[in-house]
């Protein structure tokens, strides 16, 4: 039997837009919610940038798929900092299973390494922001990481671009 995620997919096909994670943070996995450490901009910026019409709190990360967005994460199983997580936590292949049957319109990696897993490609080699086309795939972008052991990357710009396909 699969080890029980450490947070439920908030998959379904008719999303506009998925955001997929590395894997939950410590407090993440605590608390049961995407993106729960308050240092975390994640909920501030979907606001900020007009993703959402309110500041959600992290425990109504559910109610976000009314408006047509979902969550998952690269790792199901574990969670902490990227470092921490076991390598054979991260499923690529069980990723694109479950985005190819969820079919969204959009997905956004807060983060390179999350981004690195999906594509295939190193992360020095991936930009921020709205990526190549593929074709069969979704609309695909990378944002700059939430986290706050992130700051010194955070830049606001490619998820305005994302809000700004969004629209």
């Amino acid at each position: 039997m699969p080890p029980k995620p450490v947070l439920p997919d908030m998959l379904k096909p008719g999303l506009r837009l998925v955001f997929i994670g590395t894997a939950p943070s410590t407090r993440s996995a605590a608390e049961g919610a995407y993106y729960a450490h308050p240092q975390n901009r994640f909920w501030r910026t979907l606001h900020e940038v007009g993703l959402t019409p309110r500041r959600f709190a992290p425990q109504e990360f559910r109610e976000l798929t009314k408006l047509g967005i979902g969550f998952t994460d690269v790792s199901k199983t574990g969670s902490g900092m990227d470092h921490e997580i076991a390598a054979h936590d991260f499923d690529a292949a069980g990723l694109h299973e479950r985005l190819a049957k969820a079919r969204p319109q959009a997905i956004a990696f807060t983060s390179k390494k999350a981004a690195s897993f999906y594509l295939g490609k190193p992360t020095g080699r991936i930009a921020y922001g709205r990526q190549p086309d593929i074709p069969g795939e979704p609309v695909t972008f990378v944002l700059t990481s939430p986290s706050g052991a992130a700051t010194r990357y955070w830049s606001l710009g490619p998820w305005e671009e994302l809000a700004d396909w969004f629209g």
